[in-house]
């Protein structure tokens, strides 16, 4: 009797360990997965979920350069994953657990950043661009097709206290450098310079660097014009449309270009658990699967399966899946230099002090 109450006390104390064990721990963007889909994948792998956000690429390095660990998967963009690379964090991809990966549309692997795909494969693409509430905008005459809405005191004060931009330095100088008619990856010093003096003098009438709750304070109508990301703005504009806003939120496409972010998922170096990691990534190159990122939060896509699933109305969307002519505008972000950040530090930390 002794000897089976003590295989039962055992079993009982096991069961924590087993169920803790039995979580999948993935380090996302804010509003980038549909709880559906989590849902489902929590049914086929038998394992809970548990996910924490970032709002920036800059903040995901910062945290895993200063020792944070206990992360199986992140969800970077191509040049934070370059910077990964560089500093040993990744592990090698199994390929033979991926089956999956063949429905990735070619032109976005074998990449300079990662040639063979050793560490990454592509989850979703966005693009930094306008969001706006259409009853506002129209009413004030202002135009919602350029970077000069963000940037120019002369539009600016119509809305002043109704705009956000991206707190991000990264986005922020690359949509400057394309206003000011330069590349979203010049590296000139003398061009930072002209483009930090840019964002300076349209700062005093933005409401915040925000790169997060924007979506909810545009559909409440708090906020008229953000610089953001496509699939937010396309998620604000649900919002606004279930609450019964009397507005819509858009999406302005720059004619001057912008940045076209490619988010691809690879596995921390220290995950806990790189076996669940391998079997999200193969689930979520599903077809059906990666529709959803598309159908339910707006994000572009690279999966050549899923588009079957997509409807025909957001394949129409340019913000979404921009034409040739959008297209040749838009340009991913490089990683840059230690000098280069160190630069870009500096004037972030003056643009935010407000020296």
């Amino acid at each position: 009797m002794k000897k089976l109450i003590s295989m039962l006390a055992a079993t009982m104390i096991a069961l924590p360990a087993a169920a803790a064990g039995d979580q999948f721990h993935l380090y996302n963007w804010n509003n980038y997965i549909a709880p559906e889909t989590i849902k489902r994948f929590e049914a086929s792998c038998k394992c809970e979920v548990v996910q924490t956000y970032y709002s920036d690429n800059e903040e995901l390095l910062a945290k895993l350069a200063a020792g944070a660990k206990g992360y199986d998967l992140l969800v970077p963009t191509s040049n934070a994953v370059q910077a990964l690379i560089k500093g040993a964090q990744l592990k090698p991809l199994d390929k033979s657990q991926l089956p999956n990966l063949k429905n990735i549309n070619p032109i976005y692997l074998n990449t300079p950043f990662d040639p063979g795909n050793k560490y990454s494969v592509p989850y979703a693409m966005s693009t930094t661009i306008i969001g706006y509430n259409d009853v506002k905008m129209k009413e004030l005459g202002l135009p919602t097709d350029t970077w000069a809405v963000i940037f120019e005191p002369k539009l600016l004060e119509k809305i002043k206290g109704r705009v956000t931009v991206l707190d991000s330095s990264s986005e922020l100088f690359a949509a400057a450098f394309k206003y000011l008619g330069y590349s979203a990856n010049d590296v000139d010093p003398k061009h930072w310079d002209e483009a930090a003096a840019l964002i300076k003098k349209a700062k005093p009438y933005w409401a915040a660097f925000n790169a997060s709750s924007y979506i909810k304070e545009l559909t409440v109508g708090n906020i008229w014009l953000v610089h953001g990301y496509s699939n937010d703005i396309f998620q604000a504009n649900l919002d606004a449309q279930a609450a019964k806003r009397p507005f819509h939120i858009l999406q302005g496409m720059p004619k001057e270009g912008a940045v076209l972010a490619v988010d691809n998922m690879v596995i921390h170096k220290s995950a806990p658990r790189p076996d669940l990691a391998l079997k999200f990534i193969n689930f979520m190159l599903d077809g059906k699967n990666s529709s959803e990122l598309t159908n339910l939060i707006g994000s572009g896509n690279p999966n050549l399966d899923a588009v079957k699933y997509i409807k025909p109305e957001i394949l129409k969307n340019p913000a979404i899946f921009p034409d040739k002519a959008v297209e040749d505008k838009l340009e991913q972000l490089n990683d840059l230099t230690s000098a280069q950040r160190r630069l870009r530090n500096r004037l972030w930390t003056e643009i935010k002090a407000g020296r």
